[in-house]
């Protein structure tokens, strides 16, 4: 069966972004925790100035012209409109490569590494290292659709993504992606393998051998030691999303500030603070992320994909699965990211590593964070299977 490429802009009534600095101005506030620091969450003050600037300084049609900047197109696949970003390189013999984010992100963060990986020759880059750019929103995200049936977990979307990448006449492409992009790039490859050349992974999902738990060098000590801090102190929202995503969104999604907290927590405390940046992120940022959700009415059918496969995901990074993904692979592992694997834990998980890079900065947006070290990664590796 064939599949239509039907031409899209975003195009938000103004209505609803009057709407939106309407119900900001009547927040219902609660009191400052009496808990020091973001020792009880986001505090106070972080979300009173980041709400003000959203009500007063944001400016939501420059996203919406980043976005416009691109070709789009709506895609049906299997019962579902997907949002697809897709930019052809002027350079011959450009490589394909599919992007995906995650949660709390978008195709917002993905965007700008557009024209870059595009046309690299003016982007300090040389011809053959030119992509052809495709950026699908995930179901329930975004612009995309929203599934009304289960069942819509990273594998089904991986077939997804190799339909759309046939239908766009593909027959050898590359993937990458971080969050949710990483688990679904690796299902991209195990079902694709014929078409998929290799994944670029920020990081791969794998763990330590569970039958040697005392053999484990001082980094991975440490590695597992903040991944187990990270699930004590911060991982409520995950299994929120898994157990109870209606629950959670019928306030995320009537509440805007109830959304900015909920997704600025993440922004915010998962990137890698900076003294030019010290939230890791800039408010435009934090904020091009949250106000997508919000317009999109997304913050119950983005959390139900935790629903359908953050169990799958959790078993990848404990070690307990190790189900192997035989395409090269590359990997970028960033200091503030989590969780931080070692290359023997990925080796067990994807036996043919050939490209594996240690930042000394950067967090879990590296395409906002620090996009120059990501597009010098996604060049580098590739450049190896051209």
């Amino acid at each position: 069966m064939s599949i239509k490429f039907r031409p899209y802009r975003v195009r938000v009534p103004e209505a609803e972004v009057a709407d939106l600095r309407d119900r900001l101005a009547r927040t219902r506030w609660p009191e400052a925790a009496p808990a020091p620091g973001w020792a009880h969450g986001i505090p106070l003050p972080v979300m009173r100035d980041l709400c003000g600037f959203w009500a007063e300084g944001y400016d939501w049609r420059a996203a919406e012209a980043r976005l416009n900047a691109v070709p789009q197109y709506l895609v049906g696949v299997d019962g579902v409109d997907i949002h697809v970003l897709h930019a052809r390189s002027p350079h011959p013999g450009a490589m394909a490569l599919i992007l995906t984010h995650g949660w709390p992100g978008s195709v917002l963060e993905l965007v700008d590494l557009v024209a870059p990986l595009t046309d690299p020759v003016r982007h300090g880059g040389t011809a053959g290292d030119a992509f052809d750019v495709v950026i699908p929103s995930l179901p329930g995200y975004g612009f995309s659709g929203k599934p009304t049936q289960p069942g819509w977990g990273i594998g089904r979307i991986a077939a997804a993504w190799a339909q759309i990448m046939a239908a766009l006449g593909y027959t050898r492409y590359g993937a990458a992606g971080s969050d949710w992009g990483t688990s679904i790039s690796s299902m991209l490859a195990a079902r694709d393998g014929e078409h998929v050349v290799g994944i670029h992974l920020v990081p791969p999902l794998a763990g330590p051998d569970p039958s040697a738990d005392g053999d484990l060098t001082d980094a991975e000590r440490e590695a597992l030691e903040r991944l187990r801090h990270r699930g004590r102190t911060s991982s409520a929202y995950s299994e929120v999303h898994r157990t109870a995503p209606q629950t959670a969104g019928y306030a995320l999604t009537d509440s805007p500030v109830g959304l900015c907290a909920w997704m600025a927590e993440k922004l915010l405390t998962w990137a890698d603070p900076t003294p030019a940046r010290p939230g890791g992120l800039t408010r435009d940022q934090v904020l091009d992320q949250v106000t997508l959700y919000w317009l999109t009415g997304t913050a119950a059918s983005s959390a139900r994909l935790y629903a359908e496969s953050i169990e799958q995901v959790a078993a990848w990074i404990s070690g307990e699965d190790t189900a192997q993904i035989r395409v090269p692979v590359g990997a970028s592992i960033f200091p503030a990211e989590l969780p931080r694997p070692s290359r023997r834990w990925a080796a067990r998980r994807y036996p043919d590593i050939r490209y594996w890079k240690e930042h000394d900065r950067g967090g879990h947006f590296p395409a906002l964070e620090v996009p120059e070290l990501l597009i010098a990664d996604l060049r580098a590796f590739f450049r190896l299977l051209r």
